[in-house]
């Protein structure tokens, strides 16, 4: 009778051993692949479904709301060899706790979002837990929480939906299967991983902080301003000064509060750095667009820092590591020329009007005009000076314009558009970077005039940095073609990187936030993609 029972074992083993084949040979694995892979599958003593194409679609029909991940999820099982990536012998290996603690976490990292079936995945990770998901299921959750991490915090909206509201900066390319590489070998740079992230990044990040800490102790009150008075003044006495002197406390750009009502030097001098840092015009009046300007709650500037963070995730770090590069922003209405990691110049600049906004993209500046022609676009041809020649017959002339082959240009000079230096990066948007004869443009706070081309104060001083090393043009040279009168050029030896960017936020080098207006009123746009419900 016992060897009639264990004949019966054997043919059953056999059997269910032939069953499991025949299943994963029907999936589409091979005899080479499983006889190499199924000792590997062995999870403390048990002999369980390798992970393959089949395994996987069905994952992703049980759990629908993680669909979304299933292309890279599968593409990392791919490269792996469809190995196993979160189980060792010893069960769920320890970087999935990290991993689980971030995603936990994630309002640190600016972000308003649930992972789809987060009980399920509690469970994982609750030692108490008598209905824990199968093992499979388990490994496949936790994948799936690491694409989600990644795309939420290190990649950011898709491109798509960037390219809609006018994004064309160079979005950074992101391997899924590299990063995880990365992390299994040293789980610590999930805390920290500026290959990922720009570092301006991490310092809004610790911005956010500083501004929910606020929120928590209550924020800012309302200030009140008297609408008989215009503005407030040095020596001025008033409640309101005193709220103001609360308000500049609460936000550090005073030591502290000395709950005075006098406008005095101490308050003179967190006045002047309020307006510097937050693109007012520098003086010491406080007048009611200030007051405004501090009455903005703190829960709208944690929403401000959070939306600003998400475009630093497009940004690839890399971007900034080069020598040589100039970035514009174009909410600050500034120009900052940086070379081996140092700001050599910063300058105000105008941009684009509403009509005709500047772009956000980039490019590469591959030469210099000086005493430049101005080549009007056909645009402004057609619906601006053709108009004003209709009406006056000497319009051409008295503007230094000709006509050029049909088209019109203005010729050299100190009343070209273009002044008397032009930064050229081809490109298909028509955007030049260029010196402007309307000084006096500059001191306004906004500064958008232009047709969409950006307008510097300091282009001569840009192009002597720019050609220093430059034997062949000694700053002799630079000032003699720039008041020559005849249009001159200059190519450069290596292409310099022009981004064009857009932030309402920044964190300044002595570690205090920037606020700047939506000039273009692009942050409700990204914020409603950005807070949008990730799955209903």
């Amino acid at each position: 009778m016992k060897k009639l029972v264990f004949a019966i074992v054997i043919i059953m083993t056999t059997l269910a051993i032939t069953t499991i084949y025949g299943n994963i040979k029907k999936n589409g694995a091979n005899n080479a692949w499983f006889s190499a892979q199924v000792p590997r599958q062995s999870i403390v003593g048990k002999i369980i479904l390798p992970i393959d194409k089949a395994v996987l679609s069905n994952f992703f029909k049980k759990y629908p709301y993680l669909k979304a991940y299933q292309f890279e999820v599968s593409t990392l099982y791919k490269k792996r060899n469809y190995t196993w990536i979160w189980h060792d012998k010893k069960g769920v290996i320890e970087f999935a706790n990290l991993l689980y603690s971030k995603i936990n976490r994630l309002e640190e990292e600016g972000l308003r979002s649930s992972l789809p079936y987060q009980d399920e995945i509690d469970r994982i990770f609750d030692g108490e837990s008598k209905n824990k998901p199968s093992k499979i299921d388990t490994e496949l959750f936790l994948s799936s929480m690491y694409v989600y991490y990644v795309q939420k915090v290190y990649k950011g909206i898709d491109n798509e939906k960037t390219t809609e509201i006018g994004w064309f900066l160079p979005r950074k390319n992101l391997s899924y299967v590299g990063l995880l590489d990365s992390l299994l070998v040293d789980s610590k740079l999930l805390n920290r991983n500026e290959d990922q992230l720009l570092g301006q990044y991490y310092k809004l990040r610790e911005a956010l902080k500083k501004y929910r800490r606020i929120e928590q102790n209550g924020g800012w009150n309302t200030i009140k301003m008297d609408p008989f008075i215009k503005d407030y003044k040095p020596n001025d006495s008033s409640k309101v000064i005193g709220q103001i002197r609360k308000r500049l406390a609460i936000t550090g750009d005073l030591k502290q509060d000395s709950k005075s009502n006098w406008y005095d030097e101490e308050l003179m001098a967190a006045v002047l750095d309020y307006k510097k840092r937050n693109g007012f015009k520098i003086n010491y009046h406080i007048a009611s667009e200030q007051i405004e300007h501090l009455n903005v709650p703190v829960e709208e500037r944690i929403k401000t820092i959070m939306v600003n963070m998400e475009r630093c995730r497009w940004i690839d770090p890399e971007l900034t590591k080069t020598d040589e590069f100039i970035v514009i922003n174009i909410p600050s209405f500034k120009l900052i020329y940086r070379r081996n990691g140092v700001k050599e110049l910063e300058s105000r600049v105008f941009v684009g009007k509403i009509m005709t906004e500047t772009v956000v993209f980039s490019g590469n500046i591959s030469h210099i005009v000086f005493s430049p022609y101005w080549n009007v676009p056909r645009s402004i041809i057609e619906n601006e000076l053709k108009d004003a020649m209709e009406r006056d017959k000497n319009y051409l002339a008295s503007h230094n314009m000709e006509w050029n082959n049909g088209n019109v240009r203005q010729k050299p000079g100190p009343r070209n558009s273009m002044g008397l230096v032009k930064f050229m990066f081809p490109n298909s948007n028509s955007i030049y970077l260029h010196d402007t004869p309307v000084k006096s443009l500059f001191e306004a706070e906004v500064r958008m005039f232009s047709h969409g081309c950006i307008n510097m104060d300091k282009a001569k001083e840009l192009a002597v940095l720019i050609l220093k090393d430059y034997p062949d043009w000694p700053v002799e040279r630079i000032d003699a073609a720039i008041n020559g009168g005849v249009e001159t050029t200059c190519f450069l030896k290596k292409k310099i990187p022009v981004y064009i960017g857009y932030f309402t936020a920044w964190v300044d080098d002595s570690g205090m936030v920037n606020f700047y207006r939506d000039v273009y009123q692009r942050d409700h746009r990204l914020a409603e993609l950005l807070f949008a419900d990730d799955f209903k």
